[in-house]
Parts: structure tokens; sequence; C-alpha cells
């Protein structure tokens, strides 16, 4: 069989290559992210996937808002050949993914320690700076002992003296105890991880695989069973140890009928798991990318009129702090629910709640420079008031220039379309998962014109939807994109006001 051509996780001179997996519609906002945040290069996407190069350390990688999880890339290439062929030569090719390139492998897994490594000397300065070294601590005890000598008598001042010394040796002890045995215990765990990652060297290595598989070879393999097979490979190849509890160690695996996708998660974690968040309401992706629309700027007065739980607010305070945020909502649940929300975010004194209509905000026109908001329609919230009504009110408050990013359900997006034009999808399927655009995506070495090519698809496609939707009043609309919710879709539309109403 000829050679698949690969894209290599190994790490090159001018970083290391990564991949995000992200909800389907949200890989532009991922691209332009990682682009900016960390000024990654090769940047490219297949459905699902945005592949990226970077130097960025972990504390920056960690920062990533609109991506799902991350992985260190070790192999991209196109999909495994599963029609007319046997279930023994399926289960050689599966084999071949480690046996053919055991390189990629331990590049990767050298990377992956380097990333660990730095990670942890960083920690080590960082406590080191933040916990004063043992004598001086001494140094400063012993000069206040000196001034109580001149104040008090021989007597007193000898009983004193000692007992101030040895109250202060005991707590200087139980202070340097403390941290010494916690960077013993932060180095003990680092020197672990590092020791196990150097496969090419060791052989202690503990591993798991997780794998999905969907198409063609799902239908021959299960996700199990490929892992199985995978799992026997790399303890042959390299003598690595399966864990499946606790490893140093996980796989991570994608095969279907569009590509193979091999990596290492970096973090536990999922990124899309917010720590600041105590109950979880819209997607924390979705309502990141719904702020990051909006292009925020330091001093803006930003809207949220039917907050919820506040996830938009609390995404957007996060990632912009300087600015006036409120959120307005008629429900006393949602509310307090948005408050606690606040409250274990530490951002309270950031965003102010208030009880109040959205189609009667106590607002003056022209009033407020961005609007954010999901427009309730599931199951237990839906609209009471017609879309066209609500967003009205919107368009009185906020002033000329300003804009409205909203988070529209399939049926408030017809309606504020015109007939038959409602049927036009937006960023259309072929321009995210046509086959033209993903193998241009898997050629080996990630030409840079790659992105290109991805990006203005996904441009011409929102751009062609939105000349055929007509303005609303004086809103405009500037940029759309249709995104997955899980079992439902819905449309991210941004809005601009052009001139004040009645003009």
């Amino acid at each position: 069989m000829a050679a698949v051509p690969t894209d290599s996780g190994s790490r090159p001179a001018a970083g290391a290559r990564f991949f995000c997996t992200a909800g389907r519609g949200l890989e532009p906002f991922l691209m332009r992210e990682v682009r900016a945040r960390l000024a990654a290069t090769q940047v490219e996407y297949i459905s699902g996937k945005v592949f990226f190069t970077t130097c960025s350390d972990l504390n920056m990688l960690k920062k990533l808002k609109s991506a799902e999880r991350l992985f260190l890339l070790i192999k991209k290439q196109f999909p495994l050949n599963v029609s007319s062929v046997s279930k023994g030569k399926i289960l050689s090719e599966i084999q071949r993914l480690i046996n053919d390139d055991p390189e990629s492998w331990l590049n990767a897994i050298s990377t992956w320690k380097n990333l660990l490594e730095l990670d942890a000397k960083k920690d080590k300065l960082f406590q080191r700076a933040a916990n004063p070294p043992k004598r001086k601590v001494e140094e400063n005890d012993i000069i206040n002992a000196k001034k109580l000598k001149t104040e008090q008598s021989q007597e007193l001042q000898e009983s004193g003296e000692c007992l101030l010394e040895k109250q202060t040796e005991e707590e200087t002890q139980e202070q340097g105890d403390f941290f010494t045995e916690r960077e013993k215990s932060q180095e003990a765990f680092q020197n672990d991880v590092v020791k196990a990652a150097d496969a090419k060297n060791q052989k202690d290595l503990t591993f798991r695989v997780s794998c999905r598989c969907s198409g063609a070879i799902a239908k021959t393999f299960t996700a199990q069973e490929v892992g199985r097979i995978t799992g026997i490979a790399l303890m042959k190849q390299f003598g690595w140890k399966a864990d499946l509890r606790n490893p140093n160690l996980e796989i991570f695996i994608h095969l279907n009928d569009i590509y193979s996708v091999l990596g290492i998660p970096v973090f536990r974690i999922p990124l899309a798991s917010r720590a600041y968040i105590k109950t979880a309401g819209l997607r924390s992706t979705i309502a990141w990318a719904l702020a990051s629309l909006a292009e925020i700027q330091a001093g803006a007065f930003v809207l949220d009129p039917m907050c919820g739980l506040g996830t938009i607010l609390l995404e957007a305070a996060k990632e912009w702090p300087d600015v006036y945020y409120v959120g307005a909502d008629v429900s006393d649940s949602q509310l307090l629910g948005a408050y606690d929300n606040l409250k274990a975010a530490g951002l309270k004194n950031k965003i102010e709640l208030l009880q109040v209509s959205v189609i009667d905000l106590p607002l003056p026109s022209e009033s407020v420079d961005i609007i954010i908001s999901d427009i309730p329609f599931g199951k237990k919230f839906k609209l009471g008031e017609d879309i066209k009504s609500i967003l009205q009110e919107m368009e009185r408050v906020l002033h000329v220039g300003g804009a409205i990013v909203l988070l529209l359900s399939e049926e408030h997006h017809r309606r504020l379309k015109d007939g038959e034009q409602s049927s036009i999808p937006l960023n259309s399927k072929d321009s995210h998962t046509g086959e033209p655009s993903i193998k241009k995506c898997l050629k080996p070495g990630g030409k840079t014109g790659t992105s290109e090519t991805v990006s203005s698809s996904l441009e011409a496609s929102s751009q062609e939807c939105l000349d055929k939707t007509p303005p609303f009043g004086s809103l405009v609309p500037v940029e759309c994109h249709k995104v997955s919710l899980g079992r439902t879709d819905a449309f991210i539309c941004k809005y601009r006001k052009l001139h004040s109403l009645g003009l």
C-alpha cells in the first residue's frame, strides 16, 4: 500500500503542534482566538477540530475560551481504508498508526515532558517569590526582641525574650516545614511525571487509550476494540504499561471516514469546564463566542436584557474587566442563580442585576454601547413576546454605531428574515465539512495557505447569507454563524445600528 500522507505532531523549531476540539460552528471563533491569544501559526480546521502551532506555555494554553479540550498532536492523516478490506487488514492498518512512525510518538512524549518541566519550574519560582525565606523571618523576630529589651526590666526581659524566641522558633519551623513539604510534594510529583515521560530511556510510563469511532470503521470495530488494539501495539513497541485508573499519560484517537487523529490531552479537565461558574446555564464556549463577537472595548456599557444565570456576562467580565455590565431578567429564580454565580466568581461588584422586562427597559434611548443576549427558546424557558418586539426595545436603548449579538433559534432567525430566504443555511455544510477543504487541511506540513482558504470559505458563506438578509429598522446584519447546542442548532447573529430611530 502506498504511504499515507501525514501531519506529524513533532515539535518544530517554531513551536509545538496542537489541536483543540470545538463545538460545531465554533471553529472560526477558535481559529481567531488561537491567532490572537497564542500568536499561533499554521492554523487550520476540520469539522470539530482546529489545528495550530504555537510556542505558548501551559499557562497561556489554559486561557483558551472557545475550545472544549486541548491536545498535543501526535499525528493526523487520511482515514483508514475499510471499504472492501478484510477485518485482518484493518487490524493491521490500526497497528501501523504506531509501528510505522515511532519517532513521531517519541517526539510528542518529549514535547509533553518539556511542557510539564517548564510549568513546574514556573510554579517553583512563584512559590519562592510568595514565601519569604526562613532566615529573614528569624532576623525580623530577633530585631523585635531587641526592642523589647530596652523597655522591660532585666528579669522580665530575659524571660520574655526566651518565651518570644521559643514561640518564634516554633512558628518559623512550622512554616518552614509546611512550605518544604509542599515543595517536596510538588517536586516529587513533577519528577515522577518527567521520569515516566522520558520514554526513550525508561519503560515505566503508564497509559490508557480513549477512542472515538464513527462511519465505516465503527461498523467493523467498536471504540473499545480499537483502544485495545492500539494499547497492545504501544506496549509492544515502547514497553509502556497500561493503567486504566490513574495513568501518567492518556492517548486520544479519533477515527472516522474523513480523518485519523491521534493526540495527548494536555489537561485532564476540559477547558470548557469553568471553575468560576457555580451553576451552569448556557454553554461557556458559546457564551464566550457571543461576547467575543461584540468587540467589547474598555469603558463600554454592556447589557444582557435576558441574562438568565448570567453566563454571558461572567465570560465577558472575566475577559474584558474594565467595562460596566448590567444584566436584566424577569425571573426571580434566574436572578438568584445569577447572583450566586457572580458571588462565586468574585464579580458581584462588577455586574449589576435588575429585575425588569426586556420590552420595558428602564434605560434612556441610545444609552447602551453593546447588547449581548441568549434569546430563550428551550423547553424550560420560552420567549413570551414576539422576537421583533424585543428587538425594537433593544434597538431603542442602543446608541448609533453600537452592536447587538444574539443567540437565536432557527425559528427566531426565520422570523427576522423574509419569506423563502429563511431556508438559506448559514455557514453551509459544504463550507464546513466538504471533502475538498478537509483534504487540503490533511495535507502534510500544515501549509499556511490552507488556513487562508478555509477562512475565506467561512467568510464567503457568512456574507452570502447576510447579503440576502434584509435589515430590520436601523439594525443591519454584520455577521452570522450556525452553531450546535447539542441536540439542536442555533444562530449567533451580530447587528449594528446605523442611524437613530425615525431617520
